[in-house]
């Protein structure tokens, strides 16, 4: 089932089901009651599926990119936060600030919690998980390291719209079939199996569910793997997952003051 956000004419934000084109709306993620008649999907804006309390964004978790960088395989997710106002969704313009220097794109999985998670064991974790997303995970790698003293991962991906995240979530999903596909205007810059994360959904979650209590809403980015590279203004990048559908950004040049 995709799960989406949108905007409709009236100017009211919808959550609700897709199906057919169609637009179903609902009171909330997963309510399975109505809050409307079905609307054309072609009558709708849409906006990030879900709108988080906490973006978390993980690192070094695909085996091919820890051994091409000399990584050892990490036992707890190594994880930083985006900024609430990084969230971005497809179709959107994304302005690349010149303080940010170099900017890199980063196709991700993305997971969505369904219900409150503390101290989950995988098998707990496995059933908070509601579906699955896209993400690109916009870096800026010169402010990143800049300071040879403290890698500065949340400025570096805390730009406004840097979490380009969408276009739905997809709550049935094998999702270690699938390939995560990146295409810089029209052509494919990166693309790996998810099956080569080093710690899976589950155990993402149950493992950060440790550390702190996830909520309903709450995002993950599982990480990236081998492809990442830089972007500048001008270019369209587009996140495709199959099982999930294609998340598109275009980058442009920052606005003049």
């Amino acid at each position: 089932m995709k799960w989406a956000r949108g905007l409709a004419a009236d100017g009211a934000t919808l959550t609700g089901v897709i199906d057919a084109e169609v637009f179903h709306p609902r009171v909330g993620l997963g309510a399975d009651t109505s809050a409307g008649d079905p609307i054309p999907l072609a009558d709708i804006k849409l906006l990030p599926p879900v709108v988080p309390g906490k973006f978390i964004g993980l690192w070094n978790n695909f085996k091919a990119a820890a051994e091409k960088g000399g990584h050892s395989h990490p036992e707890h997710p190594l994880y930083f936060f985006k900024s609430d106002t990084s969230l971005s969704g497809h179709g959107a313009t994304v302005e690349l600030p010149i303080s940010a220097g170099r900017v890199v794109f980063e196709g991700e999985l993305g997971i969505v919690i369904g219900k409150t998670c503390k101290a989950a064991s995988p098998e707990e974790a496995e059933q908070a998980i509601f579906g699955y997303t896209c993400i690109n995970d916009l870096t800026s790698l010169d402010i990143l390291n800049a300071d040879p003293s403290f890698p500065q991962w949340t400025r570096s991906k805390s730009f406004d719209g840097f979490g380009v995240v969408g276009p739905v979530i997809e709550t049935d999903l094998n999702w270690h079939d699938e390939t995560v596909t990146v295409r810089v205007n029209g052509r494919e810059r990166q693309s790996y199996p998810a099956s080569d994360m080093i710690l899976p959904p589950a155990k993402i979650v149950s493992l950060l569910s440790q550390d702190m209590t996830l909520n309903p809403g709450d995002l993950i980015a599982c990480g990236t793997s081998l492809g990442a590279r830089p972007v500048k203004a001008g270019m369209e990048v587009e996140v495709v997952i199959e099982g999930i559908g294609r998340v598109s950004t275009t980058l442009a040049a920052p606005s003049e003051i």
